[in-house]
């Protein structure tokens, strides 16, 4: 019996050593994923230690039905340890081709013009965001807008924000309380999504639950707190830029704005590439186009408006969206042959799915799968980088001027 304790508190103290050289080594990644799996074997060998060092001249053998529950939590320990690193394995960031350090800064910026409208306190609204920049930049380089989709973060595209900021631009992503999964502020504080916000998208998606004009007024509704958030942070930017020594603002270049989103995000970006006067460009990730629609109470149906679009438009669509245009109401206005968008660039990611635009098939693939209902054919890395590549492309034609921009029409 005494050998038997030996053993296992030598096998114990061994794994917890063997994982700390994993850990010093390029094997592992130290990072959150590995905090709880460190913890618990950490406890295994201090265990084995003690019973190493205590001498015991009087072992009883424990009962059957103790071993077992101590066998059972043993295992159950070890699954709740291994849940992070499974949720979210190591992966390899995309491709960064750029010149440029990327150096990160957070701000939280306060609308005194807004109301929070999920709360009941009367606060002004909070807006979260995240700058990546050029380190060592010198001169002035493009602003770049970015908004999550509907449960996103503003984390969610990080390996196009840092492409971007390797090659001239600084770009600024938006966390929109309540809307996104979490926010943090520079206070610490942290905000999580609106649980009834978070029934009226699913819903949404479901047939039946709401009536057209219903639907309409849903997104209208979200697309005016989410264009508020965007007006804001340019606004906000700008201001900054034209009197703060700040070096993050020092780098701005007022002249030349473009937007991007993802989802709700992407048609926030439309809708502010329509709104406002000082945006040049305007990336759509796989979102429809809300604030192009109008609805027609007599005939029960959305209809798309009949204005020209003048700012130069880059839609990126999945097979998700791709088969819902022209057929879906809500991705009327998307129709390739709609007029009002004829100078747009349109490119479909075959394979892709509706995440794949994310980085989150790479942070976790468990968790896109499921929330995507499925697995993208395409390869994540593939989709990934060729369509960072082609907004830098796009950016660098339309916010720079330079280069020439003729996508392929499918990747």
């Amino acid at each position: 019996m005494h050998n038997r304790i030996k053993l296992i508190s030598w096998i114990r103290i061994t794994l917890f050593i063997v994982f700390l050289i994993l850990a010093l080594s390029p094997v592992i990644e130290w990072g959150f994923r590995w905090v709880l799996l460190a913890a618990l074997l950490f406890m295994f060998a201090l265990k084995g230690s003690i019973d190493l060092i205590r001498k015991k001249t009087d072992v009883r053998p424990s009962r059957r039905s103790t071993r077992v529950w101590k066998r059972l939590l043993t295992a159950v320990a070890l699954l709740i340890a291994l849940i992070p690193p499974i949720l979210f394995p190591q992966y390899h960031a995309p491709e960064v081709t750029g010149e440029y350090e990327v150096r990160t800064a957070v701000y939280s910026y306060t609308d005194p013009n807004r109301v929070e409208e999920f709360t009941d306190t009367g606060e002004p609204r909070q807006v979260n965001v995240e700058f990546w920049y050029p380190g060592h930049g010198e001169g002035k380089y493009p602003l770049v807008v970015f908004s999550h989709g509907a449960f996103g973060i503003r984390e969610s595209n990080a390996s196009t924000f840092t492409e971007l900021a390797s090659h001239g631009y600084v770009v600024v992503s938006i966390d929109h309380p309540h809307q996104s999964f979490y926010t943090q502020g520079v206070d610490g504080k942290i905000t999580t999504i609106n649980a009834e916000y978070m029934r009226e998208v699913n819903d949404s998606n479901k047939d039946g639950v709401y009536t057209v004009e219903e639907l309409y007024g849903l997104t209208q509704k979200w697309m005016k707190l989410r264009t508020g958030d965007m007006n804001l942070v340019i606004d906000t930017i700008l201001e900054n830029a034209a009197s703060s020594e700040d070096p993050v603002y020092r780098l701005i270049d007022s002249e030349h704005i473009g937007v991007i989103g993802h989802s709700m995000g992407g048609a926030a970006s439309v809708a502010l590439g329509r709104e406002r006067g000082d945006v040049d460009a305007v990336v759509n990730l796989d979102a429809p186009f809300f604030t192009e629609l109008v609805y027609d109470r007599k005939l029960n149906e959305l209809a798309v408006q009949d204005e020209p679009y003048r700012v130069p438009l880059l839609n990126i669509y999945t097979d998700d969206v791709w088969r819902q245009l022209g057929k879906n109401s809500a991705y009327a206005a998307n129709n390739t042959a709609n007029p009002n968008f004829k100078d747009a660039y349109t490119v479909h990611f075959q394979g892709a799915k509706h995440l794949s635009l994310t980085d989150l098939p790479l942070f976790s693939p468990i968790l896109a799968n499921i929330l995507q209902r499925g697995q993208a054919d395409i390869d994540k890395y593939y989709c990934i980088e060729t369509m960072n590549k082609l907004i830098l492309k796009f950016y660098d034609y339309t916010l720079k001027g330079t280069g020439q921009f003729a996508p392929q029409a499918v990747y």
